[in-house]
């Protein structure tokens, strides 16, 4: 006798039940392809951040589109290489300013304890070789909170200076950093070994007793890049300057007694420079800006370096620094 099968009901929900699992399954790869997509979109993305392919429209766009307008250059944090301040990112944004046609003055907008030397005296040899190719483009520092040693260096170029009254202005000096531990590691039991070629090559070892000579030769040195920041300082600021004995002795001063002194020439922001001096109310940032694989690369650095090693990088010798 044949068998009839399950009867009709039966088979259609099982039809159903087919066509069911087979739409989930499809639905299934569907949003497994579209998760796919967004993940490679937002990779794709990422890595052009990284690269710099992406990111706020080209400032030197910017500025053509501007008509008239005053510059902005921000000098932001320690001058140093591989900073937000350093050389090779201000002197890039300060000839993209000085460049355009549009441009009718620039403002370096100035918020720094200093840092490096060699550093602050690139942009102010810079500053001074685009003030003579455009001469009839002014350049004016505006301080904000402060503007000390590798800051006022760089300040020092500019055509004029200006501050707020509680700005901090000054500390025209020179640093070396360095410890002793020779008393601490006698008491810990450290023996140092230390083995080097050239009298001198331990120069400023924290490891080791302080060496009179190297001491003199250090001191020689400071005197020396001291005396070329004072030469800078008389250089910019010419008769304005109204020097003392504290003058140049790396104390600091308020906006207010920087403009007595002839640091500074009055009490400005950039708002009341653009509008008031240069006559240009629009103003048209050139600061660089950090692309994403910058930021991360200088955050994650600064989290490991306050977690690992700290104290013992801060026993080594430290580079010069105005400050």
């Amino acid at each position: 006798m044949t068998d009839p099968g399950p009867p009709q009901w039966e088979r259609s929900v099982l039809e159903k039940v087919a066509l069911r699992a087979l739409d989930e399954q499809r639905r299934t790869r569907q949003w497994n392809a579209l998760f796919r997509l967004m993940w490679f979109g937002l990779s794709l993305a990422v890595f052009a951040a990284v690269m710099g392919w992406i990111g706020k429209p080209d400032k030197d766009a910017m500025a053509v589109s501007a008509g008239r307008h005053t510059a902005l250059v921000d000098l932001e944090g320690v001058i140093a290489p591989g900073t937000k301040a350093s050389a090779e990112r201000m002197i890039k944004a300060l000839d993209r300013a000085f460049r355009d046609s549009g441009t009718q003055g620039v403002v370096l907008r100035i918020n720094s304890p200093g840092g490096s030397p060699v550093q602050a005296g690139y942009i102010n040899d810079e500053i001074r070789r685009l003030r003579a190719k455009y001469p009839d483009t002014p350049l004016y520092v505006v301080v904000q909170d402060l503007c000390a040693s590798g800051g006022y260096y760089v300040a020092a170029a500019a055509d004029r200076i200006y501050v707020d009254k509680a700005s901090l202005v000054g500390s025209i000096g020179v640093i070396i950093n360095s410890f002793g531990f020779t008393g601490t590691m006698e008491k810990l039991g450290v023996e140092r070994r230390a083995y080097h070629a050239g009298a001198n090559k331990d120069f400023l070892d924290p490891f080791a007793p302080e060496n009179p000579v190297q001491k003199d030769h250090a001191q020689h040195m400071l005197d020396n890049i001291h005396q070329q920041f004072i030469n800078v300082v008389r250089q910019g600021r010419g008769k304005r300057l109204k020097e003392t004995p504290d003058t140049f002795s790396g104390l600091v001063w308020t906006g207010e007694q920087s403009v007595e002194m002839g640091l500074a020439d009055g009490l400005g922001s950039l708002e009341s420079v653009a509008r008031d001096v240069i006559k240009a109310e629009k103003v048209v940032d050139y600061t660089p800006e950090e692309n994403l694989f910058e930021s991360l690369s200088r955050r994650v650095g600064t989290e490991f370096g306050e977690s690992f090693g700290a104290a013992a990088a801060r026993a080594a010798s430290r580079p010069l620094e105005m400050r």
